[in-house]
């Protein structure tokens, strides 16, 4: 498909629609362009059935996200008004992600930081090669995150970590941030991309209601008890055993054959 901007590349292949963030002179660093463009990048996929899982990685070798095109910041951060624009922007963006009814993944290589850190927290699993590097500098740019990604790093890592994260502002290895609970997994760098490629296929195989189902569901599951929406937990139960794929299961584990589910 085409991409709104030349730094974000859209390609399915397969089962996978990829998002590729595009700006490798400065390490896949996210222009205002670039956070525009991700919303309508993963609506396409959304609605286009091929696509069963999203993987978003960096371009080249050298970076997944390294954050926020800082170049950018004094003509579109420099004001109250322009701050507020550009966040409101951003976190568009990132809603879109954390979201998207498809599972979607980080591929991560090289340097995973600032806002890069936070677009794979946004995404569902969070893979990484050996040599990926990660880090949040706010505190050496004199600025602070929001609740809301504040929240969500702590969900994965606890608040110990989180301040350790934010307190050294250093870079940290991925084997620091899978025991950290960051990363689901580490690769070699030279299997990563395979890895995922596979990982993608195997998840994309299973009925797409089901998944739909349960990342719905755990979403609901994170938040306060009495803040979660249990009709819609019913109601995506329901869903599934309403379904044909629920039948073609079914019929599938009688004949012993692998099921060809179709999202419906």
């Amino acid at each position: 498909m085409k991409s709104p901007t030349e730094r974000i590349i859209a390609e399915i292949d397969g089962p996978i629609g990829w998002l590729v963030f595009n700006n490798p002179a400065r390490r896949n660093a996210v222009s205002l362009d670039m956070w525009q463009a991700i919303p309508e990048i993963l609506g396409a996929y959304e609605s286009d059935p091929a696509v069963r899982v999203i993987v978003l990685r960096g371009a080249g070798d050298k970076a997944f996200v390294s954050g926020a095109d800082i170049s950018e910041f004094e003509q579109n951060r420099s004001s109250p008004e322009a701050i507020a624009r550009y966040e409101e922007i951003g976190t568009k963006a990132q809603a879109a992600i954390e979201q998207a009814r498809k599972p979607t993944i980080a591929m991560i290589h090289g340097f995973c930081m600032g806002g890069g850190v936070g677009v794979a927290l946004a995404c569902d699993l969070r893979i990484a090669s050996e040599s990926a590097r990660f880090g949040i500098p706010a505190a050496r740019l004199g600025i602070s995150y929001r609740l809301h990604g504040i929240l969500r790093l702590i969900e994965l890592v606890g608040p110990s970590f989180a301040k350790e994260i934010f307190y050294t502002a250093r870079r940290f290895t991925a084997a620091e941030a899978h025991g950290m609970g960051l990363v689901n997994r580490v690769l070699p760098d030279g299997g990563l991309e395979e890895f995922v490629r596979s990982y993608a296929a195997m998840i994309g195989e299973n009925a797409p209601l089901s998944l739909a189902a349960a990342k719905g569901i755990i979403a609901e599951a994170t938040k306060p008890s009495d803040a979660i929406d249990r009709a819609r937990c019913e109601a995506l139960v329901r869903g599934c055993f309403n379904s044909e794929d629920y039948v073609e299961g079914r019929r599938a584990f009688m004949e012993k054959r692998k099921p060809v589910f179709r999202g419906r």
